[in-house]
């Protein structure tokens, strides 16, 4: 517990989440080894109603290298998103969050509601909607009724378990979510099941962020990002930091300052197949690959100096007494061995 201890206040320096006291727990394979950070409505890493609560990951370490961290320095809880400032960046309470992160994009209710009522956000809870402005992702709502979260532990697996009803939309679920570590193996599962059990249908988009920080390598030219289909750019990207060449995202140069390099990715088919990702980095030699079993609903990179970021959609829709499940698996690679 001292080492884990210790390992939180290292990776958290400068920030002003810094706490010791942040609920987590380890998943170990001996190949894989990984903190998780566990829901908590006091003390938990995050308590921003923008992403799920559960499955986020502070780091995960294979080969000798580190693939998540925090990538932003402070946070600050009047910046909307996050902001460069010299040397710092600075994210909000809603983006400051680390590793594979989820978040279930469309909230349920909102545009039914009127200020002073509520709307739920599947994986954090019943929020309440404070005024007539448009749902913002990016802002911070008061949360009515985080649900009742159950959390099972295991050397090598964590379930999370969220219970949530709101009886005034009508919206009810029983989310399930498990990390899992293979055995032996370098691969990380996420599976999630969620069931509908209240008596509106549910309809939503899910997407992982993915906040890549490799070896807190910065994004540049070392970095190739390579899908299993001919990437049509939807919309024009900064030809000076970055190009799409055929399957290939590439960097021209190192991002610094306040660069941003995105691409809103086409180019996919409507099977699972394409759910398929590769990031390399040649000069550490290791890369990760992300599969999952849903076709892509929308795919996007976005990165900066600190962080490549690629973000797979997915829809889901749910009848009230149905159930749907969806998995992704990351795997870990060296690039000297076969794949």
């Amino acid at each position: 517990m001292r080492t884990l201890l210790l390992y939180l206040c290292l990776a958290l320096a400068g920030s002003a989440v810094a706490d010791a006291e942040v609920p987590s727990a380890t998943l170990d394979n001996g190949v894989l080894h990984a903190i998780v950070y566990l829901p908590d409505t006091s003390k938990g890493f995050y308590r921003g109603t923008r992403f799920d609560w559960s499955g986020v990951i502070a780091n995960l370490t294979f080969a000798g290298h580190s693939y998540y961290g925090p990538w932003f320095t402070k946070q600050d809880p009047s910046v909307r998103d996050f902001i460069f400032k010299g040397p710092d960046i600075i994210a909000g309470s809603c983006s400051s969050i680390t590793g594979p992160a989820e978040e279930f994009v469309s909230p349920l209710g909102f545009d039914q509601t009127t200020p002073g009522q509520t709307f739920v956000k599947i994986g954090v809870g019943v929020l309440r909607r404070p005024d007539d402005q448009k749902y913002d992702m990016f802002r911070q709502y008061q949360i009515v009724d985080s649900g009742q979260w159950t959390v099972e532990k295991r050397t090598d697996s964590i379930r999370f378990v969220q219970r949530l009803s709101d009886p005034k939309t009508g919206y009810a679920y029983l989310y399930t979510k498990e990390l899992r570590v293979l055995p032996n193996k370098p691969v990380l599962a996420i599976s999630h099941m969620l069931k509908n059990v209240g008596r509106l249908p549910i309809e939503t988009n899910v997407y992982n962020h993915n906040f890549l920080v490799l070896d807190r390598q910065p994004t540049g030219p070392n970095f190739s990002i390579v899908m299993p289909f001919t990437i049509k750019p939807e919309g024009p990207i900064k030809q000076d930091l970055g190009e799409v060449t055929g399957n290939k995202i590439l960097y021209r140069r190192p991002l610094q300052g306040t660069d941003v390099f995105t691409v809103h990715i086409g180019g996919f088919s409507q099977t699972p197949k394409d759910y398929d990702i590769r990031i390399e980095n040649r000069r550490l030699g290791v890369g990760l690959r992300i599969t999952g079993d849903h076709p892509l609903e929308k795919e996007e990179l976005w990165s900066i100096r600190s962080i490549l970021a690629i973000e797979p959609f997915v829809h889901l829709a749910v009848a009230p007494g149905e159930t749907v499940k969806w998995s992704h698996s990351y795997r870990y690679y060296t690039l000297n061995k076969t794949q």
